[in-house]
């Protein structure tokens, strides 16, 4: 006897292993709390998808420590949580890394640096990340040009 029940059962586990619901759903839960003021709550949340590599997630933790929200400021953790999310190509880390360097805060101030960051961001289309790039660029010596467009080229 032929019943629906088992292709159903197939259907929604095949359906949830490849729905990111739960990691939705901490997320939310820690902006619910960030909405709420309990940022330590919001680092609570997050921290475990940051750790598991969710881009948003490791944004959002680097935004607490920037501002010291639910945590004590801190630059450096700031820069390792935006770097992570920056280098899996999230344009949005990848501006806020490029003014990370262009300011030093949490790493020693890089121009160059912050130029490829600024530049990787504008690429995706990021029109603040394209007037910081440009700016930037009557900064820049013609060697340190050269050292970002070759560090862009190498590694795009």
């Amino acid at each position: 006897m032929f019943t629906m029940a088992k292709p159903l059962a197939v259907v929604a586990v095949a359906w949830l292993a490849v729905y990111p619901f739960p990691a939705h759903a901490c997320f939310a839960e820690g902006l619910a709390a960030f909405d709420g003021g309990d940022f330590k709550g919001a680092f609570r949340a997050w921290r475990p998808l940051a750790e598991a590599g969710d881009a948003e997630a490791q944004i959002a933790l680097a935004e607490l420590y920037r501002y010291g929200q639910g945590v004590v400021a801190n630059y450096t953790q700031a820069f390792i949580w935006y770097r992570r999310a920056a280098e899996s190509g999230h344009p949005v880390a990848q501006l806020n890394l490029g003014e990370i360097y262009l300011k030093g805060q949490g790493v020693a101030r890089d121009p160059v640096a912050a130029y490829v960051w600024l530049s990787r961001a504008a690429g995706q289309g990021r029109v603040w990340a394209e007037a910081r790039r440009r700016a930037l660029l009557h900064e820049l010596t013609a060697v340190q040009l050269a050292e970002a467009e070759a560090w862009l080229d190498e590694r795009p």
